[in-house]
Order: structure tokens, then sequence, then C-alpha cells
């Protein structure tokens, strides 16, 4: 079945949702989003309870990834993470108490998140396989999916990630590593990015949506 792969959203949600109105066929596509819901944006909770109801109405048709930022809200919520709350946790808590909300009431289904999705031509996972990883999967490692920002392993099929923001603005193909980034900087605001994909692991499309004014004003 065609996938439909979308980047970082970080709070984004109007132009998440744009997105898949225009681009997703929930009868032939299966949606994999490849984490950060959270943060930067100024729709953390909506971004975040939008991802639940795709998934609850679409069990089958619709995956999200976990991204470091969802890690870092899971770390915060069972240890306290100030590294998380000074760079953006603050304000993503904020949002949450605006709609009297409790981000801890959603931590079950976030540490649910997989960590990759996988088909017999492409590997999706936030950040990718590193050259340099020993233990890829384990989730405070530095150069693991969650974190890695280093060289790309080519690991015999197609990888899409996102996590390290595109200098273009635009998706971008990386030949060392035969890997797809599709982090465009939503928040930043520039835009958020989609690749189609065919059942030969082949990307058939690339898709930019500029972000929306109010998902960067409020």
């Amino acid at each position: 079945m065609e996938l439909l792969v979308v980047g970082d959203v970080h709070g984004c949600v109007h132009t998440f949702s744009k997105l898949l109105d225009e681009h997703w066929d929930s009868g032939k596509q299966i949606l994999v989003q490849l984490g950060d819901l959270l943060d930067r944006g100024q729709f953390s909770p909506e971004t975040l309870l939008y991802a639940i109801e795709l998934q609850q109405k679409y069990p089958d048709r619709a995956c999200f990834l976990k991204g470091n930022h969802e890690f870092e809200a899971i770390v915060h919520v069972e240890e306290g993470n100030d590294n998380w709350l000074r760079q953006c946790g603050e304000e993503t808590l904020k949002q949450f108490e605006k709609k009297s909300l409790e981000l801890a009431s959603y931590m079950s289904w976030m540490k649910s998140l997989p960590l990759f999705y996988e088909t017999d031509h492409v590997f999706i996972s936030h950040a990718g396989i590193s050259q340099s990883a020993d233990h890829p999967f384990e989730e405070s490692h530095p150069e693991s999916v969650l974190w890695t920002r280093g060289r790309l392993k080519h690991i015999g099929k197609l990888q899409i990630i996102g996590h390290t923001p595109c200098q273009s603005g635009r998706a971008e193909f990386d030949f060392e590593s035969n890997t797809w980034n599709i982090d465009t900087w939503a928040y930043r605001p520039n835009g958020l990015s989609a690749v189609k994909i065919n059942d030969e692991g082949q990307v058939t499309e690339i898709i930019f949506v500029p972000t929306l004014a109010i998902d960067v004003s409020g």
C-alpha cells in the first residue's frame, strides 16, 4: 500500500490538518508521521489530540512515530527534565494548562509510539540509522533514531527522516545514505513537508504546505 510520510509537525495542527485534507487518501494510503508532534508551535495539545483521534479512527492506516520531543516530555513527567523546560517545555505546559489538560494524561500513548516503521523497501524513523550507532534503538543514546544528527548509514533501503531541519527549507535527499529528510521548519514558520511512496519504495510525490499563520501566531 502507498505511504504518506509527514515530517515534524511541532504544534502546527492547522497546517498538518490542511496537508492531510489535501493529500491523504485514507482508503489507499498509510499515514506515517515522523514524530515531534509537540513543542514550538502554538497548538501542541490540539496536535496531540488530533493524532490520537486519527489513530483511533484509522488504527491500520495512521502510524505516529516517537520523536525526541515526545521522549523529552515523557522524561520530564516521569523524572523531571529541566533542559526540555528551558528549550520549549514551559510554553508547551502552559498550552496544556490553558486547555485544562494534563500532559501526564497522555504518557501511556506517547510511550507506546514506535521508533520506526519499516517495509521491504523503506525504513522510516525520526532521525535515521547513524553510521556510528551500535544501539540505534536505545532511546536516550545521542546516536539513536531519536537523536542522531550525524552521517547516516546506507542500510540497503530508502530511509525517510526528519529531526534535523533542512537548511534549504525544502525536503532534501542524501545520495550517500539513500535518505530523504523532510523536516522543513514547520514552526519557523516555513512549511510542513511530506512524501508519497509507492509499493516499490519509490518516492512519487514531494509535498510542501506553507505554515499557516495561525499556527505560529496563536
